[in-house]
């Protein structure tokens, strides 16, 4: 399974939208755009989880930089979170 970042995303794209731009490079498992907490509107990107790691490569390679309701797309193999000592640089003693 390989995971991608989709960033620049407009806030009108759905994800039935994203779910068939990537289709067509290959079988796609979950397409999650991300929303604000309190507003539920969206914060401009989005994963795709794609089945098949060369499908998704590819799908990485043609995608990036295409444009997507008037916005270009920055598409790349999403990163794990990074650990760390997220707070706002208080300590609990």
């Amino acid at each position: 399974m390989t995971n991608i970042f989709v960033g620049n995303l407009s806030f009108r794209t759905t994800q039935d939208e994203l779910q068939e731009a990537f289709a067509s490079f290959g079988a796609v498992e979950r397409v999650n755009i991300v929303t604000d907490r309190d507003s539920g509107q969206s914060r401009g990107f989005a994963f795709v989880e794609m089945t098949d790691r060369a499908a998704a490569q590819t799908a990485i390679e043609r995608m990036h930089g295409t444009e997507m309701h008037g916005r270009t797309l920055n598409v790349n193999e999403a990163r794990p979170k990074e650990q760390g000592g997220g707070g706002r640089g208080f300590s609990r003693r």
